[in-house]
């Protein structure tokens, strides 16, 4: 190869080396998280790679391209009508392919809490600790969500806990509308099956996406909505998300009146 050929190739590498770039992305996802190894020289790194490949044309891989966002909401919407109990909504999701996000992230993000319990809250979606441990709401914003739940008598025993989008998105970042729609099927059928007395959406992004409203948080939260679970009609409040309390704590005397409302429905 003559150094004008290579010209472009260097350029582009200089580039992602300047803008930080330390590592290469290869075709088999790598578990950042997991417990560290011995390193691997890239000889023998290629040579396990290289047999999981299905190369295409000039030894390029051929990886199946994901299905357009409308079929695969329709084949979630499908696949949820089978699910007769929580379990089989798990497993129903393991299995589903449909969301890109189940490529990047670590492990389903599936539900915590008592599924019987008569309290159900549904945030957005998972971040990095929930990722790593398979459950949702356990890093910082979880561990300020136990402290708003035992300040009115409760705890994670007493509530059910969900999200939105059962995978973590890449660096944390939100949902799109296309990924949010595509889980939501699964969500909606969660709801159902694990049939609470009352819904509390953790965060505006919930709260639009199960309740149907257009306002902001800052508009909703405190009100009572009613949400049809499939079987009956039972109250729901969008209330302000625990990650967003931490960035603002200023507005925890609002969520403090939400709680006590939520606690004050169940007495009922």
């Amino acid at each position: 190869m003559t150094p004008t050929r290579d010209k472009p190739l260097r350029d582009l590498l200089d580039f992602y080396t300047g803008a930080g770039a330390d590592a290469l992305v290869g075709e088999v996802p790598v578990n950042r998280f997991a417990a560290a190894e011995a390193p691997v020289p890239a000889a023998h790194m290629t040579q396990q790679i290289a047999p999981q490949l299905d190369l295409g044309p000039k030894g390029r891989a051929a990886t199946p391209a994901p299905p357009a966002p409308g079929d695969a909401a329709m084949a979630a919407r499908e696949a949820v009508k089978s699910a007769k109990t929580l379990e089989e909504l798990r497993v129903i999701l393991e299995k589903f392919d449909g969301c890109a996000l189940k490529a990047t992230a670590t492990q389903l993000v599936f539900a915590d809490g008592n599924p019987t319990a008569r309290l159900m809250f549904v945030g957005e979606a998972p971040g990095r600790d929930e990722d790593i441990e398979g459950l949702p709401f356990v890093g910082r914003s979880g561990k300020l969500l136990d402290r708003m739940l035992a300040a009115v008598g409760l705890d994670r025993t007493s509530v059910y806990i969900a999200n939105i989008v059962p995978w973590r998105p890449p660096g944390n970042r939100t949902p799109t509308p296309q990924e949010s729609q595509i889980c939501l099927p699964f969500i909606m059928r969660q709801i159902e099956l694990a049939d609470p007395d009352i819904l509390v959406c953790l965060g505006g992004p919930s709260a639009q996406a199960l309740l149907g409203i257009k306002d902001g948080i800052t508009k909703t939260r405190g009100r009572w909505f009613t949400f049809n679970t499939g079987r009956r009609e039972i109250r729901a409040m969008p209330t302000f998300h625990p990650a967003f309390l931490l960035r603002s704590p200023l507005q925890k005397r609002f969520a403090w009146r939400d709680f006590l409302a939520i606690k004050k429905a169940l007495s009922a």
